[in-house]
């Protein structure tokens, strides 16, 4: 079996974080051992390009008890946990090519060694082994039947393919779905940002400004567990609803030019490029921190901020100190890659048993669909997002009430009235 890793001496280590993982994700073991004795996903094979992480690991795990071929590499340099990829090599026989700290020429090597497998389903989180499938290894496509996309920045770019009539093949955007976005983005996002941030920079929150740079789901979490902290939250943003919202919500809304100038932390959770720009690096008080949790590294205008910096060193594992033309320092945590992933250890494992619930879910539907998808992106069906809801609640002890008949007649009518 080939594989690529940092050392597969790391496997038991790699093995107990697994196992703790497991504990926190009924959702997804409930849905494991149906498929170890259905075997719905038997001879298929997968193309997983994600965070190779210890709750990644459990959904690899599950597919493979459904009878998939699953084939993992890294959706992101950085966030590699090395005993995980150890362990699922040794101790699950799944084929994995990540090592943490990969430079761009392996990361794209791997990707492609995936792709060699000729996966009938693509498993992705930021859509990068989709558009090389597209771009450059073509010739696979005729035997891909499908895929799922994990996260908001991957449905962009999916969904603009879709709309040249580039994507060739349909793909479903598990980052929609409510049991996804609503928890993994919000509650996931927020918590382990955090987490990221103070574990790079051992720095207090407490009275700080803290500048978060949009207001999606993955940025109202990070604004509300910052406010937890004790920090006084700016947020900037584009859409004009999203920062009615932010400001019915009780921050402070302005645009990034004057943020800039009196934030001490910042942190990005766009999905676009170059929100901070090299004019607001020039601004910012000496001293301050960036980060991004966005996605891509694209978020902050690395290349502008080399050009404006004289000397830099690095201060502590992930924390880059970059010294300005004007004298100021600005410290980029993580190479501007997910502060989340790259500095702590991603979602907590509860949040990501629905995330993950949704993808098993999501390539079974696919799998056992009669009638093929066209080639666009689609929503995970509702009767997946309920059900993965309802083993929740059931996995936590939340029972909730039901519609009574005479409910239900009033809901489905037209004529009754006051």
């Amino acid at each position: 079996m080939k594989y690529d890793i940092k050392d597969i001496k790391l496997a038991n280590d790699g093995a107990r974080r697994i196992e703790w993982a497991n504990q926190s994700m009924p959702v997804l073991n409930r849905i494991r051992d149906r498929f170890k004795n259905e075997k719905p996903l038997k001879g298929i094979r997968i193309g997983a390009c994600l965070h190779v992480t210890t709750e990644t690991a459990s959904l690899m795990q599950t597919l493979k008890t459904g009878g998939a071929k699953v084939f993992l590499c890294a959706s992101n340099p950085l966030s590699t946990q090395d005993d995980v990829a150890a362990s699922l090599v040794k101790n699950n026989k799944i084929p994995v090519f990540a090592i943490k700290g990969e430079n761009n020429k392996t990361y794209y090597k791997h990707i492609h060694t995936v792709l060699d497998a000729g996966p009938h389903y693509t498993m992705d989180d930021g859509a990068d082994l989709v558009s090389i499938l597209h771009s450059e290894r073509n010739e696979l496509i005729k035997d891909v039947r499908g895929g799922t996309e994990e996260t908001t920045t991957g449905i962009i770019r999916l969904k603009s393919m879709a709309g040249e009539g580039i994507l060739q093949y349909p793909i479903i955007a598990v980052n929609d779905a409510q049991t996804k976005h609503f928890f993994d983005n919000r509650y996931g996002t927020g918590q382990s940002t955090i987490d990221g941030i103070i574990r790079s920079t051992n720095r207090l929150l407490a009275g700080s400004r803290f500048v978060v740079c949009g207001y999606g789901w993955c940025g109202k979490g990070l604004a509300m567990r910052a406010r937890g902290m004790g920090a006084n939250v700016i947020v900037t943003e584009v859409n004009p609803v999203a920062a009615l919202e932010a400001a019915m919500d009780g921050f402070t809304l302005m645009p990034i030019r004057k943020a800039a100038g009196i934030g001490d932390f910042f942190c990005t959770v766009t999905g676009n490029i170059n929100v901070i720009r090299k004019n607001h690096f020039m601004l910012m008080k000496d001293g301050a921190i960036i980060c991004n949790s966005g996605h891509f590294n694209v978020e902050l205008d690395l290349d502008g901020l080399r050009e404006i910096t004289t000397t830099t060193k690095a201060l502590r594992p992930h924390v880059q100190e970059h010294v300005l033309k004007n004298g100021r320092r600005v410290n980029v945590l993580a190479e501007g890659r997910l502060i989340n992933l790259a500095s702590a250890e991603g979602h907590p494992s509860s949040v990501m048993d629905m995330s993950f619930a949704n993808q098993a879910l999501s390539i079974e539907h696919m799998v056992k669909r009669k009638k093929p998808l066209a080639r666009d992106v689609y929503p995970v069906p509702e009767k997946i997002d309920r059900l993965i809801a309802k083993e929740k609640l059931v996995s936590v002890g939340i029972t909730i009430d039901k519609l009574t008949g005479e409910q239900k007649k009033y809901l489905a009518s037209w004529d009754l009235g006051t």
